[in-house]
């Protein structure tokens, strides 16, 4: 792994001060605000103005097509990620219209594919369900079809975006009798069609999410995304990528696992907690000249680095964890005013600590649980058996 620093070249400098600037203006504490407000990951305003300014494009094309040198890449990811810049929706609208580019028909690529680099059309994942969990091939909700059209009926769970979203990249079962990963077609469903309705959830981090109802949803069959019951060929690309099985690329410019934005938020948690230790408080003492402190800070250092250098799916399990950890111990260091939220007076770090430790559960359920990754590494990595979920048969009793 080369740790070597990138010199840019005058051009490259250009861009990222201009980049930094324009972030600057764009994601203002009122952004940001309103962000810790709705936890909808989303801003239109900041969407707009980033399609306008070409840098959708820029991402979405490779530098053949015009789009992003891959240092021009990295810089602009890093910086999304140091302005906090909402961009959760830009993220699955990407990630799904790859796959509308890919087996849409020509028609429906018309009516989608100009609106997503202008930013006036956005995607949402529609898979989980409310009783399925991480198992998505599991699907229960139903689509029918009657002449040029299907009958859509059912729900999903954790449709994060839906309501800033035009489509959902729907996830059905159009044949029950056959088997589970043979039974699923996909759509690319208009979220204004009638029989749609959109609830939204907070979770405990204060994120926003939707459980979305489908009753007698009728869509033409332009909607429909490759061949009817070869829907899990079609969702393998971007679940794949959600899950982090994509290796990164040689350049060594690329993240090395999923989840590495949200480990950048950690590690602006462990740095300035880790400066807090060095303050001298009233009594003339440093949290860091306690032996306990200097341990568990050191702990979490070297839990954090080791995550940031754990590459592909095992670093997606990696950095989730290492947050698991990491979280309480940062709050225990800070003490009691560590559980005083952002903006709150007399939060010991902004509340940093007390975000990352309700954040650091749901890490390891997006995308799927630590428990479902362990066992794709144990089984697909590690070459062990399938794990056996069935109840352990009944011991007999001596008894008679």
């Amino acid at each position: 792994m080369d740790f070597s620093r990138v010199d840019l070249v005058d051009e490259d400098r250009a861009f990222l001060d201009k980049t930094r600037s324009m972030l600057k203006d764009l994601v203002t504490e009122d952004v940001l605000r309103r962000e810790r407000e709705t936890g909808d990951g989303f801003d239109e305003k900041v969407h707009l103005a980033l399609a306008e300014a070409g840098y959708l494009a820029a991402e979405w094309n490779s530098e053949d097509e015009g789009g992003f040198s891959v240092l021009r890449r990295r810089l602009w990811e890093l910086e999304k990620r140091r302005a906090h810049m909402p961009y959760i929706t830009w993220g699955t609208t990407r990630m799904i219209a790859r796959s509308v580019d890919k087996f849409g028909s020509a028609e429906l690529k018309s009516e989608v594919m100009p609106g997503i680099l202008t930013g006036h059309v956005r995607l949402c994942l529609g898979y989980t369900e409310p009783e399925g969990g991480s198992d998505i091939a599991t699907c229960k909700t139903r689509a029918v079809r009657e002449g040029d059209q299907w009958v859509i009926n059912g729900s999903k769970m954790f449709t994060t975006g839906a309501h800033n979203c035009q489509y959902v990249f729907l996830i059905t079962n159009t044949d029950p009798d056959a088997p589970k990963h043979k039974s699923l077609t996909m759509f690319l469903v208009p979220l204004n069609t009638p029989g749609i309705e959109i609830q939204g959830i907070r979770t405990v981090d204060g994120d926003r999410t939707n459980i979305v109802y489908y009753s007698d949803v009728r869509i033409d069959d332009k909607y429909r995304l490759g061949a009817v019951n070869s829907g899990w060929t079609v969702v393998r690309e971007p679940l794949d990528a959600e899950h982090g099985k994509v290796e990164a690329d040689n350049n060594g410019l690329a993240d090395i696992a999923v989840m590495s934005a949200q480990a950048m938020w950690m590690a602006e948690s462990v740095d300035r907690i880790a400066a807090i230790t060095t303050d001298v408080e009233p009594g003339g003492t440093r949290l860091i000249d306690d032996d306990s402190v200097k341990y568990r800070l050191g702990r979490s250092v070297a839990r954090l680095e080791a995550a940031l250098s754990t590459p592909n799916i095992y670093g997606r399990v990696a950095i989730s964890q290492a947050m698991r950890d990491i979280a309480p111990d940062l709050m225990d260091l800070l003490g009691a005013r560590s559980a005083l939220p952002k903006d709150a007076d007399g939060s010991a770090d902004d509340g940093g600590a007390e975000y990352l430790y309700r954040f650091a559960p749901l890490l390891g359920i997006y995308g799927g649980t630590l428990e479902v990754f362990r066992n794709m590494i144990a089984e697909y990595a590690l070459g062990l058996g399938r794990p056996a979920y069935a109840r352990p048969a009944a011991k007999p009793n001596p008894s008679g």
